[in-house]
């Protein structure tokens, strides 16, 4: 196995969207045959945005030439609050390892690699929405599960 992180620039929109509909398939227990054209076209826009103005980093993770995982990281502005006075926030996302390569320490170097890059941009606040095989490995980095945090789901 030889295992090369990537920070992915503009040349890796292609991959990158194709990753990010993987990850969505799988979170959300999608078959193969469910149109995900739209979000495939949008994730494609924002990371072509996102990359160029800075809002976004990604990770690729590769063996020799072969794709086998990914994550990355958004940045974004709240008002201040008495725990974050900057307002600067970091959402950890699209973590994805090919089920072939798991257990094998990438999500935790990819994910040791994202917080990196935040607190570099003086960010002290860090979420991400985990799923059930996910939340084992960042508790074990220092993720707490959040209490108050809530959801309208608007349609």
């Amino acid at each position: 196995m030889n295992l090369i992180y990537k920070r992915a620039t503009i040349e890796d929109l292609d991959l990158l969207t194709e990753t990010r509909i993987r990850v969505l398939r799988a979170a959300n227990r999608l078959s193969d045959d469910a149109d995900m054209s739209e979000v495939a076209r949008e994730s494609y826009h924002y990371y072509q945005e996102a990359l160029q103005d800075g809002s976004h980093i990604a990770y690729l993770v590769f063996d020799g030439e072969c794709p086998v995982g990914a994550g990355g990281v958004s940045f974004f502005q709240v008002m201040p609050t008495y725990h974050n006075p900057s307002g600067k926030k970091a959402y950890i996302m699209n973590m994805y390892t090919d089920p072939a390569y798991r257990r094998r320490g990438i999500a935790l170097h990819t994910l040791d690699l994202l917080v990196q890059d935040a607190r570099k941009q003086g960010i002290t606040a860090i979420s991400l929405e985990a799923t059930q095989m996910g939340r084992p490995l960042y508790e074990k980095y220092g993720f707490v599960k959040m209490e108050d945090e809530m959801e309208l789901p608007v349609s």
